[in-house]
């Protein structure tokens, strides 16, 4: 491959080890040196002539404004450990269990106004309670025993969380304990504006004021419970942005009020899982709307300065939203975004008007998110940095990014030369492909695939979070598998259905998740509405993928809404006395050809039956249909039972959208033969990209305009032909 070597790499310099911030800042092509949370660079490092990305977080910025200012700090609600009674009065300490270092009881008046109680056997709320402020606990009278009883509170955060979890990970000891201050204080704002205007004259060096993020950071409520420290975890909740300041506003605005019930759901909160109430969307929009006009504020003066202003898309996004409709009015030059997989790598990519970074792992510190050694003894990070490479390295060839780099603690590398090394590699690498997306867009093969979920395009290439996190939501593996493949995506919701129908240029609509959840539906699919388009669509000619529970809800006789169109349905337990088909595995597929047993990967759901004899099953467990293919008119409708990402599912995923495309001849055009390896052509430069994914030597034919062509590959290599 040609070499660049220079150019489009951030990375994380230190003060105190600047020799070393140097020499890989030129092993590995940097053009920026930047700052990670607990680091700062000396002038030896932004006098050196490199660009110089400085990390701010404006809602912990100055801990000493914000213990004086202890009523301006950030909120929000809880819901207390339930209290079974055993007599006619229960006592419960709201705190009990949660972590006391991160959160306190807002015991004002105005925060006991919002609290409420609820006996959780019959989800009443009851009134007949009263608060011990001294002994903080709140006494139920009259209740029934056997019940169970909890309490909605306000709490107040002693500890901002992303500051909270580098300060434990990283055994910061007696440091300080940073605060988040919440902004929607006038007296907050005024205080930002200046120390905003103050931090850009006292650093005249920083070309890039790289914001982590805006002001609300995803929930993230901790037990005390070391054994079990997350009570709740949310990359894409909104729970942690409420005051009373905020809930007053927001009433004023839009006319009724929100309750603490509204956030706390029974203790289900906000979870970006379950389909979000109006009342829930409309609090997102209240708050995306503040944190946009407030945030323009503080970018502006950035640019006034002659510096550019990039938003790191994790820690304190919420709010922030790059594929809302306001993302833009912000005016970021960049965005940042975390990756582990391939399809973190499209939500980056897919926004429109910044400048595209990532931030690859694994992160510079001692240890991984599960606690395991990364730069420690024992830890293997080439390895780590390798799996990682390979993961977004597919995704890049389909949608490019403009830069990559590191973050963290830059000595702890020293000991492991074969990962700098490697990096070294993976960065001439990266601008060597970034090279040919600069000159055109790959091949695609025809027809459209949109993503139909609760959210919509609000929540692109993304559910709540990174893989690893929930590696057991079916979408979230669909995404990471399809990120890579040579398909033109797009998201829609069912609000979008309801309100415009479906994209003309749309030839397949995938539905995958569990019963109830944002991404299968839930009570969307009792409108009438939804189900007529889904059904003319597929009946017309479209392509209908579902995954796991699609167009589930118990109505009207059925748990899968278009039981008519994939031909099968689901039992609960209620038709054990109707016949069901058990029809046999059909052999020979084109969908099933290169992975015959992909069935063997499969989770059953338990259940599912045909209702036709017409049903084709491809793969089975038992009785239990794992695979399916239906023609449903002129289109055809297929389901899986579970999909996990793996190199062999992944290409199952592309021949079953083939299959449904009605594209089955387009299988060899560009794409590789070898389901271990894959390809993007770059038709206008005629360049053509082949990477191995495994760890093994790999052979490969790839049918081209030119011929076959054959390409054989390390492990994990890439070519270009």
């Amino acid at each position: 491959m040609a070499e660049i070597k220079k150019g489009s790499f951030t990375l994380p310099g230190e003060a105190g080890f600047e020799s070393l911030t140097l020499k890989m800042a030129e092993k590995w092509g940097a053009d920026v040196i930047r700052d990670s949370d607990g680091t700062k660079l000396s002038e030896d490092i932004t006098k050196a002539g490199y660009g110089i990305y400085s990390t701010i977080c404006v809602i912990r910025a100055d801990n000493a404004w914000a213990k004086k200012n202890m009523d301006k700090l950030q909120q929000n609600f809880l819901m207390s450990e339930p209290v079974m009674a055993e007599s006619d009065t229960v006592v419960i300490s709201p705190l009990k269990g949660y972590f006391t270092q991160q959160f306190k009881l807002n015991k004002s008046e105005e925060a006991l106004a919002y609290w409420q109680v609820f006996d959780r056997t019959t989800g009443e709320e009851i009134k007949n309670w009263s608060f011990d402020s001294e002994a903080e606990t709140v006494t139920i009278t009259g209740a029934a025993p056997w019940h169970s009883y909890t309490v909605n509170f306000l709490a107040v955060r002693l500890w901002e969380e992303i500051s909270m979890y580098n300060h434990i990970t990283n055994d910061w000891g007696d440091k300080e304990h940073l605060m988040a201050v919440d902004p929607r204080y006038p007296e907050t704002q005024a205080h930002m504006i200046d120390w905003m205007t103050e931090w850009c004259e006292k650093n005249p060096d920083t070309t890039v004021v790289r914001f982590t993020s805006m002001f609300y950071n995803f929930a993230w409520f901790w037990k005390d419970d070391k054994n079990c420290r997350d009570a709740f975890s949310d990359w894409g909740s909104y729970a942690m942005t409420t005051t009373p300041l905020a809930l007053k506003e927001f009433e004023k605005k839009y006319g009724y009020a929100m309750t603490s019930e509204d956030f706390v759901n029974a203790g289900l909160y906000t979870s970006t899982h379950n389909v979000p109430s109006k009342k829930y969307r409309a609090w997102m929009d209240f708050i995306n709307e503040f944190v946009v006009s407030f945030g323009k504020k503080l970018i502006d003066i950035v640019h006034s300065y002659g510096k550019k202003a990039y938003v790191f898309y994790d820690d304190s996004w919420i709010g922030v939203e790059p594929y809302s409709k306001r993302f833009k009015e912000f005016g970021f030059d960049g965005l940042i975004k975390c990756v582990f997989n391939g399809f973190e790598a499209r939500l980056c990519a897919g926004v429109d008007g910044v400048t595209h970074e990532l931030r690859f792992h694994p992160y510079l510190f001692p240890t991984g998110l599960t606690g395991e050694p990364t730069f420690a003894p024992g830890g293997n990070p080439k390895l780590d940095a390798s799996r990682y490479w390979v993961n977004v390295r597919r995704a890049l060839l389909r949608k490019p990014v403009d830069r990559i780099g590191l973050g963290g603690y830059l000595h702890l590398v020293e000991p492991f030369p074969d990962f700098c090394d490697y990096i070294a590699q993976v960065a001439d690498e990266f601008r060597l492909l970034k090279s040919f997306n600069a000159s055109c867009e790959p091949y695609t093969l025809p027809g459209k695939v949109a993503v139909l979920t609760a959210w919509g395009s609000l929540r692109s290439w993304i559910c709540s979070g990174h893989l690893h996190e929930h590696p057991e939501v079916d979408l979230t593996n669909l995404l990471d598998a399809i990120s890579g493949l040579p398909f033109d995506v797009q998201f829609m919701s069912f609000d979008d259905v309801l309100a415009n129908g479906i994209p003309e240029d749309v030839k397949v609509i995938i539905n995958a998740g569990v019963a109830n959840s944002a991404w299968s539906g839930g009570d969307y699919w009792k409108e009438a509405g939804v189900i007529e388009a889904l059904t003319a669509f597929v009946h017309n000619g479209g392509g209908l993928l579902g995954v796991n529970d699609p167009s589930a809800v118990w109505a009207n006789g059925s748990f899968f809404q278009l039981a008519p169109v994939f031909g099968i349905d689901k039992d609960l337990g209620t038709k054990k006395c109707i016949g069901k088909y058990v029809n046999p595995v059909t052999e020979g597929t084109f969908a099933m050809e290169d992975t015959p047993n992909i069935g063997e990967s499969m989770v059953e759901n338990p259940g599912v039956y045909c209702k036709s004899a017409n049903v084709s099953v491809l793969a089975v467990n038992g009785k239990t249909p794992l695979i399916t293919l239906n023609q449903f008119g002129a289109g055809k409708a297929m389901y899986l039972s579970s999909f996990r990402v793996s190199k062999e599912s992944t290409r199952f995923l592309m021949r079953a959208l083939l299959t449904l495309l009605g594209k089955e001849d387009k299988v060899r055009d560009y794409i590789c033969d070898n389901l271990y390896t894959e390809c993007a052509y770059y038709e206008e430069i005629d360049k053509l990209v082949v990477i191995n994914n495994s760890g093994d030597t790999q052979k490969t034919v790839i049918k081209t305009a030119k011929g076959d062509v054959t390409v054989e590959l390390a492990p994990f290599a890439t070519k270009v032909l």
